[in-house]
Protein backbone atom coordinates (compact mmCIF):
# COMPACT_ATOMS: atom_id res chain seq x y z
CA UNK A 1 0.00 0.00 0.00
CA UNK A 2 1.29 3.45 -0.94
CA UNK A 3 2.71 5.48 1.91
CA UNK A 4 1.16 8.91 2.58
CA UNK A 5 2.91 11.86 1.00
CA UNK A 6 3.50 15.46 2.01
CA UNK A 7 -0.02 16.44 0.99
CA UNK A 8 -1.55 13.88 3.36
CA UNK A 9 0.49 15.12 6.30
CA UNK A 10 -0.29 18.72 5.38
CA UNK A 11 -3.96 17.72 5.34
CA UNK A 12 -3.57 16.28 8.84
CA UNK A 13 -2.01 19.55 9.98
CA UNK A 14 -5.03 21.39 8.58
CA UNK A 15 -7.45 19.01 10.30
CA UNK A 16 -5.58 19.63 13.55
CA UNK A 17 -6.57 23.32 13.53
CA UNK A 18 -10.30 22.88 14.16
CA UNK A 19 -9.49 19.97 16.48
CA UNK A 20 -7.30 22.20 18.66
CA UNK A 21 -9.98 24.89 18.51
CA UNK A 22 -12.64 22.51 19.81
CA UNK A 23 -10.37 21.40 22.64
CA UNK A 24 -9.61 25.00 23.56
CA UNK A 25 -13.28 25.95 23.57
CA UNK A 26 -14.02 23.17 26.08
CA UNK A 27 -11.81 24.74 28.76
CA UNK A 28 -11.32 28.43 27.98
CA UNK A 29 -14.71 29.52 29.29
CA UNK A 30 -13.99 28.13 32.75
CA UNK A 31 -11.35 30.83 33.20
CA UNK A 32 -13.41 33.56 31.56
CA UNK A 33 -16.53 32.91 33.62
CA UNK A 34 -15.86 35.42 36.45
CA UNK A 35 -15.16 38.23 33.95
CA UNK A 36 -18.25 37.64 31.85
CA UNK A 37 -20.35 37.12 35.00
CA UNK A 38 -19.34 40.57 36.23
CA UNK A 39 -20.31 42.05 32.85
CA UNK A 40 -23.49 40.16 31.92
CA UNK A 41 -24.65 39.36 35.48
CA UNK A 42 -26.22 35.96 34.66
CA UNK A 43 -28.33 34.13 37.19
CA UNK A 44 -27.04 30.86 38.66
CA UNK A 45 -29.12 28.85 36.18
CA UNK A 46 -27.95 31.00 33.27
CA UNK A 47 -24.32 30.53 34.33
CA UNK A 48 -24.71 26.77 34.13
CA UNK A 49 -26.39 27.07 30.71
CA UNK A 50 -23.56 29.31 29.45
CA UNK A 51 -21.06 26.70 30.58
CA UNK A 52 -22.66 23.57 29.20
CA UNK A 53 -24.99 24.55 26.31
CA UNK A 54 -22.01 24.14 23.97
CA UNK A 55 -21.11 20.66 25.16
CA UNK A 56 -24.70 19.47 25.29
CA UNK A 57 -25.46 20.50 21.70
CA UNK A 58 -22.20 18.97 20.45
CA UNK A 59 -23.11 15.74 22.21
CA UNK A 60 -26.61 15.86 20.79
CA UNK A 61 -25.59 16.39 17.17
CA UNK A 62 -22.35 14.39 16.79
CA UNK A 63 -23.95 11.20 15.50
CA UNK A 64 -26.34 13.18 13.29
CA UNK A 65 -23.57 15.23 11.73
CA UNK A 66 -21.41 12.16 11.16
CA UNK A 67 -24.23 10.58 9.20
CA UNK A 68 -24.91 13.83 7.34
CA UNK A 69 -21.26 14.09 6.31
CA UNK A 70 -21.43 10.63 4.76
CA UNK A 71 -24.30 11.81 2.57
CA UNK A 72 -23.38 15.37 1.56
CA UNK A 73 -19.60 15.00 1.65
CA UNK A 74 -17.25 15.12 4.63
CA UNK A 75 -15.04 17.91 3.31
CA UNK A 76 -18.09 19.98 2.37
CA UNK A 77 -19.53 19.56 5.87
CA UNK A 78 -16.17 20.42 7.46
CA UNK A 79 -15.90 23.68 5.50
CA UNK A 80 -19.52 24.62 6.21
CA UNK A 81 -19.08 23.82 9.88
CA UNK A 82 -15.86 25.83 10.15
CA UNK A 83 -17.47 28.90 8.57
CA UNK A 84 -20.50 28.58 10.84
CA UNK A 85 -18.25 28.18 13.88
CA UNK A 86 -16.43 31.39 12.99
CA UNK A 87 -19.65 33.36 12.52
CA UNK A 88 -21.24 32.09 15.74
CA UNK A 89 -18.01 32.86 17.61
CA UNK A 90 -18.43 36.51 16.63
CA UNK A 91 -21.99 36.42 17.97
CA UNK A 92 -20.69 35.04 21.27
CA UNK A 93 -17.84 37.55 21.48
CA UNK A 94 -20.18 40.53 21.33
CA UNK A 95 -23.08 39.06 23.31
CA UNK A 96 -24.95 41.91 25.08
CA UNK A 97 -26.79 39.63 27.51
CA UNK A 98 -26.65 36.23 29.15
CA UNK A 99 -29.53 34.99 26.98
CA UNK A 100 -27.68 36.01 23.82
CA UNK A 101 -24.52 34.23 24.95
CA UNK A 102 -26.45 31.06 25.79
CA UNK A 103 -27.96 31.05 22.29
CA UNK A 104 -24.56 31.68 20.69
CA UNK A 105 -22.98 28.88 22.71
CA UNK A 106 -25.75 26.52 21.62
CA UNK A 107 -25.19 27.42 17.96
CA UNK A 108 -21.46 26.92 18.46
CA UNK A 109 -22.24 23.44 19.75
CA UNK A 110 -24.20 22.57 16.62
CA UNK A 111 -21.40 23.91 14.40
CA UNK A 112 -18.76 22.14 16.48
CA UNK A 113 -20.57 18.85 16.02
CA UNK A 114 -19.90 19.09 12.28
CA UNK A 115 -16.14 19.39 12.84
CA UNK A 116 -15.31 16.45 15.10
CA UNK A 117 -16.68 13.53 13.02
CA UNK A 118 -15.57 15.20 9.78
CA UNK A 119 -11.95 15.46 10.91
CA UNK A 120 -11.85 11.84 12.10
CA UNK A 121 -13.51 10.53 8.94
CA UNK A 122 -11.21 12.51 6.66
CA UNK A 123 -8.17 11.17 8.52
CA UNK A 124 -9.33 7.70 7.52
CA UNK A 125 -9.53 8.86 3.89
CA UNK A 126 -6.09 10.50 3.97
CA UNK A 127 -4.42 7.49 5.63
CA UNK A 128 -5.86 4.20 4.32
CA UNK A 129 -3.05 2.11 5.84
CA UNK A 130 -4.03 1.08 9.41
CA UNK A 131 -0.58 1.86 10.84
CA UNK A 132 -0.50 5.35 9.33
CA UNK A 133 -4.12 5.93 10.32
CA UNK A 134 -3.37 4.95 13.94
CA UNK A 135 -0.46 7.39 14.04
CA UNK A 136 -2.58 10.15 12.51
CA UNK A 137 -5.42 9.59 14.99
CA UNK A 138 -2.86 9.69 17.79
CA UNK A 139 -1.72 13.10 16.54
CA UNK A 140 -5.35 14.19 16.33
CA UNK A 141 -6.04 13.13 19.92
CA UNK A 142 -2.86 14.82 21.17
CA UNK A 143 -3.80 18.09 19.44
CA UNK A 144 -7.25 18.00 21.03
CA UNK A 145 -5.60 17.51 24.44
CA UNK A 146 -3.21 20.38 23.72
CA UNK A 147 -6.18 22.57 22.89
CA UNK A 148 -7.83 21.69 26.20
CA UNK A 149 -4.57 22.35 28.03
CA UNK A 150 -4.03 25.69 26.27
CA UNK A 151 -7.54 26.97 27.00
CA UNK A 152 -6.88 28.47 30.46
CA UNK A 153 -3.50 29.88 29.43
CA UNK A 154 -4.82 31.44 26.21
CA UNK A 155 -7.83 32.78 28.06
CA UNK A 156 -5.66 34.30 30.76
CA UNK A 157 -3.31 35.94 28.26
CA UNK A 158 -6.18 37.46 26.29
CA UNK A 159 -8.03 38.69 29.38
CA UNK A 160 -4.89 40.50 30.53
CA UNK A 161 -5.27 42.93 27.62
CA UNK A 162 -8.70 42.45 26.02
CA UNK A 163 -12.38 42.01 27.03
CA UNK A 164 -13.72 38.52 27.75
CA UNK A 165 -15.31 38.25 24.30
CA UNK A 166 -11.84 38.09 22.72
CA UNK A 167 -11.53 34.40 23.63
CA UNK A 168 -14.23 33.56 21.09
CA UNK A 169 -12.59 35.53 18.28
CA UNK A 170 -9.67 33.08 18.17
CA UNK A 171 -11.93 30.87 16.06
CA UNK A 172 -12.28 33.40 13.23
CA UNK A 173 -8.80 33.06 11.63
CA UNK A 174 -8.88 29.28 12.12
CA UNK A 175 -12.22 29.07 10.30
CA UNK A 176 -10.84 31.21 7.46
CA UNK A 177 -7.76 28.99 7.01
CA UNK A 178 -9.85 25.81 6.98
CA UNK A 179 -12.35 27.24 4.47
CA UNK A 180 -9.58 28.31 2.07
CA UNK A 181 -7.16 25.38 2.40
CA UNK A 182 -9.54 22.42 2.72
CA UNK A 183 -10.44 22.23 -1.01
CA UNK A 184 -6.71 22.18 -1.80
CA UNK A 185 -5.39 19.73 0.79
CA UNK A 186 -8.31 17.44 1.63
CA UNK A 187 -10.04 14.89 -0.56
CA UNK A 188 -13.79 14.80 -0.74
CA UNK A 189 -15.59 11.65 0.37
CA UNK A 190 -19.24 10.71 0.14
CA UNK A 191 -20.18 7.22 1.29
CA UNK A 192 -21.92 5.09 -1.35
CA UNK A 193 -24.80 4.39 1.01
CA UNK A 194 -28.40 3.86 -0.04
CA UNK A 195 -31.33 5.30 1.83
CA UNK A 196 -32.38 8.76 2.85
CA UNK A 197 -31.40 10.80 5.86
CA UNK A 198 -33.26 9.66 8.97
CA UNK A 199 -34.90 12.92 10.06
CA UNK A 200 -37.28 11.18 12.52
CA UNK A 201 -34.22 9.52 14.06
CA UNK A 202 -32.55 12.91 14.46
CA UNK A 203 -35.67 14.29 16.14
CA UNK A 204 -35.88 11.32 18.49
CA UNK A 205 -32.19 11.53 19.44
CA UNK A 206 -32.56 15.18 20.37
CA UNK A 207 -35.88 14.48 22.04
CA UNK A 208 -34.10 11.92 24.21
CA UNK A 209 -30.96 13.87 25.11
CA UNK A 210 -32.14 17.41 25.72
CA UNK A 211 -35.13 16.73 28.03
CA UNK A 212 -33.11 14.28 30.11
CA UNK A 213 -30.25 16.73 30.54
CA UNK A 214 -32.70 19.54 31.26
CA UNK A 215 -34.25 17.37 33.98
CA UNK A 216 -30.84 16.82 35.57
CA UNK A 217 -30.04 20.53 35.32
CA UNK A 218 -33.37 21.61 36.80
CA UNK A 219 -33.02 19.10 39.61
CA UNK A 220 -29.50 20.32 40.43
CA UNK A 221 -30.51 24.00 40.50
CA UNK A 222 -34.10 24.10 41.77
CA UNK A 223 -34.86 20.64 43.11
CA UNK A 224 -37.56 18.17 42.02
CA UNK A 225 -40.92 19.31 40.70
CA UNK A 226 -43.53 18.10 38.16
CA UNK A 227 -41.69 19.76 35.26
CA UNK A 228 -38.53 17.83 36.08
CA UNK A 229 -40.39 14.53 36.15
CA UNK A 230 -42.19 15.37 32.90
CA UNK A 231 -38.93 16.18 31.13
CA UNK A 232 -37.28 13.00 32.38
CA UNK A 233 -40.26 10.92 31.26
CA UNK A 234 -40.35 12.55 27.81
CA UNK A 235 -36.63 11.99 27.32
CA UNK A 236 -36.87 8.36 28.38
CA UNK A 237 -39.74 7.69 25.99
CA UNK A 238 -37.83 9.29 23.09
CA UNK A 239 -34.73 7.27 23.97
CA UNK A 240 -36.67 4.01 23.80
CA UNK A 241 -38.28 4.99 20.50
CA UNK A 242 -34.91 6.04 19.09
CA UNK A 243 -33.30 2.69 19.93
CA UNK A 244 -36.25 0.78 18.42
CA UNK A 245 -36.06 2.84 15.24
CA UNK A 246 -32.30 2.33 14.90
CA UNK A 247 -32.68 -1.43 15.32
CA UNK A 248 -35.20 -1.55 12.49
CA UNK A 249 -33.69 1.03 10.13
CA UNK A 250 -31.70 -0.20 7.09
CA UNK A 251 -29.52 2.94 7.33
CA UNK A 252 -29.49 3.91 11.03
CA UNK A 253 -27.93 7.02 12.46
CA UNK A 254 -26.36 4.82 15.16
CA UNK A 255 -25.58 1.12 14.99
CA UNK A 256 -26.84 0.17 18.46
CA UNK A 257 -25.56 -3.40 18.05
CA UNK A 258 -22.13 -2.02 18.96
CA UNK A 259 -23.27 -1.82 22.57
CA UNK A 260 -23.41 -5.61 22.74
CA UNK A 261 -19.60 -5.64 22.83
CA UNK A 262 -18.43 -5.76 26.47
CA UNK A 263 -15.31 -3.68 25.89
CA UNK A 264 -17.21 -1.04 23.93
CA UNK A 265 -19.89 -0.56 26.58
CA UNK A 266 -17.52 -0.71 29.56
CA UNK A 267 -15.16 1.85 28.05
CA UNK A 268 -18.09 4.20 27.37
CA UNK A 269 -19.18 3.95 31.02
CA UNK A 270 -15.64 4.77 32.15
CA UNK A 271 -15.47 7.77 29.82
CA UNK A 272 -18.87 9.09 30.86
CA UNK A 273 -18.44 8.78 34.62
CA UNK A 274 -14.79 9.84 34.58
CA UNK A 275 -15.56 12.98 32.58
CA UNK A 276 -18.40 13.91 34.96
CA UNK A 277 -15.85 14.14 37.77
CA UNK A 278 -13.34 16.06 35.65
CA UNK A 279 -15.94 18.49 34.31
CA UNK A 280 -17.22 19.37 37.75
CA UNK A 281 -13.73 19.71 39.23
CA UNK A 282 -12.61 21.93 36.35
CA UNK A 283 -15.65 24.18 36.79
CA UNK A 284 -15.04 24.64 40.52
CA UNK A 285 -11.22 24.82 40.57
CA UNK A 286 -11.00 27.55 37.94
CA UNK A 287 -13.48 29.63 39.94
CA UNK A 288 -11.59 28.89 43.16
CA UNK A 289 -8.38 30.36 41.78
CA UNK A 290 -10.06 33.63 40.82
CA UNK A 291 -12.95 34.07 43.23
CA UNK A 292 -11.40 32.63 46.40
CA UNK A 293 -7.67 33.20 45.82
CA UNK A 294 -8.24 36.49 43.99
CA UNK A 295 -5.85 35.71 41.15
CA UNK A 296 -5.92 37.69 37.94
CA UNK A 297 -6.99 35.73 34.87
CA UNK A 298 -3.45 35.45 33.48
CA UNK A 299 -2.00 34.20 36.77
CA UNK A 300 -4.87 31.73 37.19
CA UNK A 301 -4.18 30.44 33.67
CA UNK A 302 -0.53 29.84 34.54
CA UNK A 303 -1.51 27.94 37.68
CA UNK A 304 -3.54 25.64 35.44
CA UNK A 305 -0.35 24.72 33.55
CA UNK A 306 0.80 21.85 35.83
CA UNK A 307 -2.55 20.02 35.58
CA UNK A 308 -2.39 20.40 31.81
CA UNK A 309 1.09 18.87 31.73
CA UNK A 310 -0.12 15.98 33.91
CA UNK A 311 -2.95 15.30 31.49
CA UNK A 312 -0.63 15.35 28.47
CA UNK A 313 1.87 13.05 30.19
CA UNK A 314 -0.87 10.52 30.88
CA UNK A 315 -2.34 10.81 27.38
CA UNK A 316 1.05 9.93 25.88
CA UNK A 317 2.34 7.56 28.57
CA UNK A 318 -0.79 5.45 29.04
CA UNK A 319 -0.87 4.10 25.45
CA UNK A 320 2.85 3.30 25.69
CA UNK A 321 2.34 1.44 28.96
CA UNK A 322 -0.68 -0.36 27.48
CA UNK A 323 1.57 -2.02 24.90
CA UNK A 324 2.79 -4.31 27.71
CA UNK A 325 0.05 -3.97 30.35
CA UNK A 326 -3.67 -4.47 29.81
CA UNK A 327 -5.39 -1.13 29.11
CA UNK A 328 -7.98 -1.78 31.82
CA UNK A 329 -5.20 -2.16 34.37
CA UNK A 330 -3.49 1.04 33.23
CA UNK A 331 -6.75 2.97 33.41
CA UNK A 332 -7.59 1.53 36.83
CA UNK A 333 -4.16 2.46 38.17
CA UNK A 334 -4.36 6.08 36.96
CA UNK A 335 -7.89 6.45 38.31
CA UNK A 336 -6.61 5.16 41.66
CA UNK A 337 -3.92 7.84 41.59
CA UNK A 338 -6.53 10.48 40.76
CA UNK A 339 -8.33 9.56 44.01
CA UNK A 340 -5.51 11.36 45.79
CA UNK A 341 -6.46 14.45 43.82
CA UNK A 342 -10.09 14.31 44.91
CA UNK A 343 -8.91 13.81 48.49
CA UNK A 344 -6.80 16.97 48.28
CA UNK A 345 -9.74 18.93 46.88
CA UNK A 346 -12.00 17.57 49.62
CA UNK A 347 -9.57 18.82 52.29
CA UNK A 348 -8.72 22.20 50.73
CA UNK A 349 -9.51 25.51 52.37
CA UNK A 350 -9.13 29.19 51.57
CA UNK A 351 -5.49 29.97 50.88
CA UNK A 352 -4.68 26.37 49.93
CA UNK A 353 -3.85 27.21 46.33
CA UNK A 354 -0.99 24.74 45.95
CA UNK A 355 -3.04 21.86 47.33
CA UNK A 356 -5.96 22.62 45.00
CA UNK A 357 -3.72 22.79 41.93
CA UNK A 358 -1.88 19.60 42.89
CA UNK A 359 -5.20 17.84 43.50
CA UNK A 360 -6.54 18.95 40.14
CA UNK A 361 -3.31 17.80 38.46
CA UNK A 362 -3.91 14.29 39.80
CA UNK A 363 -7.53 14.44 38.59
CA UNK A 364 -6.27 15.47 35.15
CA UNK A 365 -3.78 12.60 35.20
CA UNK A 366 -6.68 10.19 35.32
CA UNK A 367 -8.40 12.09 32.51
CA UNK A 368 -5.43 11.73 30.17
CA UNK A 369 -5.32 7.97 30.59
CA UNK A 370 -9.03 7.22 30.25
CA UNK A 371 -9.46 9.62 27.32
CA UNK A 372 -6.62 8.05 25.34
CA UNK A 373 -7.20 4.39 26.15
CA UNK A 374 -10.97 4.55 26.50
CA UNK A 375 -11.37 6.08 23.05
CA UNK A 376 -8.97 3.54 21.57
CA UNK A 377 -10.96 0.67 23.11
CA UNK A 378 -14.27 2.06 21.84
CA UNK A 379 -13.02 2.56 18.29
CA UNK A 380 -11.05 -0.70 18.29
CA UNK A 381 -14.05 -2.71 19.44
CA UNK A 382 -15.95 -1.82 16.26
CA UNK A 383 -15.33 -3.34 12.82
CA UNK A 384 -13.57 -1.07 10.36
CA UNK A 385 -16.81 -0.18 8.60
CA UNK A 386 -18.31 1.01 11.92
CA UNK A 387 -15.27 2.87 13.29
CA UNK A 388 -16.72 6.29 12.40
CA UNK A 389 -19.95 5.56 14.28
CA UNK A 390 -17.98 4.27 17.26
CA UNK A 391 -15.82 7.40 17.32
CA UNK A 392 -18.93 9.60 17.24
CA UNK A 393 -20.39 7.71 20.20
CA UNK A 394 -17.14 8.12 22.12
CA UNK A 395 -17.05 11.86 21.52
CA UNK A 396 -20.74 12.17 22.41
CA UNK A 397 -20.21 10.43 25.74
CA UNK A 398 -17.19 12.57 26.61
CA UNK A 399 -18.93 15.84 25.78
CA UNK A 400 -21.98 14.75 27.74
CA UNK A 401 -19.82 13.75 30.72
CA UNK A 402 -18.13 17.17 30.87
CA UNK A 403 -21.46 18.97 30.64
CA UNK A 404 -23.14 16.79 33.27
CA UNK A 405 -20.17 17.33 35.57
CA UNK A 406 -20.83 21.07 35.49
CA UNK A 407 -24.53 20.50 36.11
CA UNK A 408 -24.25 17.95 38.91
CA UNK A 409 -21.19 19.10 40.85
CA UNK A 410 -21.75 22.77 40.08
CA UNK A 411 -25.33 22.38 41.24
CA UNK A 412 -24.17 20.62 44.42
CA UNK A 413 -21.82 23.49 45.23
CA UNK A 414 -24.60 25.95 44.47
CA UNK A 415 -26.90 24.18 46.92
CA UNK A 416 -24.30 24.62 49.65
CA UNK A 417 -24.14 28.35 48.90
CA UNK A 418 -27.92 28.76 49.03
CA UNK A 419 -28.04 26.94 52.36
CA UNK A 420 -25.25 28.89 54.03
CA UNK A 421 -25.38 32.41 52.59
CA UNK A 422 -28.29 34.58 53.72
CA UNK A 423 -28.32 38.16 52.36
CA UNK A 424 -28.53 40.67 55.23
CA UNK A 425 -31.61 42.76 55.87
CA UNK A 426 -31.66 46.23 54.36
CA UNK A 427 -30.11 45.46 50.98
CA UNK A 428 -32.08 45.89 47.78
CA UNK A 429 -33.91 42.97 46.18
CA UNK A 430 -31.45 43.02 43.27
CA UNK A 431 -28.42 42.79 45.56
CA UNK A 432 -30.08 40.04 47.60
CA UNK A 433 -30.83 38.09 44.42
CA UNK A 434 -27.25 38.41 43.20
CA UNK A 435 -25.88 37.37 46.60
CA UNK A 436 -28.02 34.25 46.54
CA UNK A 437 -26.71 33.05 43.18
CA UNK A 438 -23.18 32.07 44.16
CA UNK A 439 -19.78 33.49 44.95
CA UNK A 440 -19.47 35.18 41.54
CA UNK A 441 -22.73 37.01 42.26
CA UNK A 442 -21.52 38.04 45.71
CA UNK A 443 -18.27 39.34 44.27
CA UNK A 444 -20.16 41.41 41.69
CA UNK A 445 -22.03 43.30 44.47
CA UNK A 446 -19.40 43.02 47.20
CA UNK A 447 -19.28 46.81 47.66
CA UNK A 448 -22.93 46.72 48.75
CA UNK A 449 -22.62 43.81 51.17
CA UNK A 450 -21.06 43.49 54.63
CA UNK A 451 -17.62 41.87 54.79
CA UNK A 452 -19.08 39.07 56.87
CA UNK A 453 -21.48 38.12 54.06
CA UNK A 454 -18.68 38.08 51.51
CA UNK A 455 -16.55 35.89 53.75
CA UNK A 456 -19.52 33.60 54.34
CA UNK A 457 -19.86 33.20 50.57
CA UNK A 458 -16.16 32.36 50.24
CA UNK A 459 -16.42 29.75 52.97
CA UNK A 460 -19.58 28.32 51.36
CA UNK A 461 -17.87 28.02 47.97
CA UNK A 462 -14.92 26.16 49.48
CA UNK A 463 -17.31 23.91 51.37
CA UNK A 464 -19.12 23.22 48.10
CA UNK A 465 -15.83 22.31 46.43
CA UNK A 466 -15.00 20.00 49.33
CA UNK A 467 -18.40 18.32 49.18
CA UNK A 468 -18.28 17.87 45.39
CA UNK A 469 -14.85 16.21 45.63
CA UNK A 470 -15.94 14.09 48.57
CA UNK A 471 -18.97 12.88 46.64
CA UNK A 472 -16.94 12.13 43.52
CA UNK A 473 -14.13 10.18 45.18
CA UNK A 474 -16.09 6.98 45.97
CA UNK A 475 -17.56 6.99 42.46
CA UNK A 476 -14.09 7.14 40.93
CA UNK A 477 -12.96 4.32 43.23
CA UNK A 478 -15.80 2.14 41.93
CA UNK A 479 -14.88 3.17 38.39
CA UNK A 480 -11.31 1.96 38.90
CA UNK A 481 -12.66 -1.44 39.93
CA UNK A 482 -14.88 -1.48 36.84
CA UNK A 483 -11.84 -0.81 34.64
CA UNK A 484 -9.88 -3.65 36.15
CA UNK A 485 -12.77 -6.13 36.06
CA UNK A 486 -14.89 -5.28 33.01
CA UNK A 487 -11.89 -4.69 30.72
CA UNK A 488 -9.70 -7.56 31.93
CA UNK A 489 -10.34 -9.47 28.68
CA UNK A 490 -8.84 -6.63 26.60
CA UNK A 491 -5.21 -7.48 25.96
CA UNK A 492 -2.28 -5.09 25.57
CA UNK A 493 -2.31 -2.91 22.46
CA UNK A 494 -1.10 -4.91 19.51
CA UNK A 495 -1.71 -8.28 21.19
CA UNK A 496 -3.93 -10.86 19.44
CA UNK A 497 -7.65 -10.41 20.13
CA UNK A 498 -9.11 -13.24 22.25
CA UNK A 499 -11.42 -15.53 20.34
CA UNK A 500 -14.27 -15.06 22.85
CA UNK A 501 -14.31 -11.28 22.62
Amino acid sequence: MQRPGIRAWAGLALLSLPTALLGLDVTVLYLVLPSLAADLEPTAAQTLWIMDAYGLLIAGFLVTMGSLGDRVGRRRLLVAGAVAFGLFSVLAAYAPSAEWLIAARALLGVAGATLMPSTLALIGTLFPDPRDRALAIGVWATVFALGMAAGPVVGGALLAHLPWGSVFLVAVPVAAVVAVAAPVLLPEYRAPRAGGFDLPGVALSLGALLPLVHAVKHLAVDGPDPWTLAAALAGTVCAVLFVRRQLRSPAPLLDVSLFADRAFSAALVVLLVGLVGVGGAMFLVTQYLQLVEGLAATEAGLWMGPPALAMLAAAVGAPLAARRIRPGTVMAATLAVSLGGYALLAAAGPGDRLGVVLGFALVYLGLGAIAALGTDIVVGAAPAERAGSAAAVSETVQELGLALGVVLLGGLAGAVHRQRVVPPEGVSADVAARAGEGLSGVRSVADRLPDATVQSAVDAFVAGLNLAALATGPVIAVLAVVCAAALRHVGPIGAPVPADR
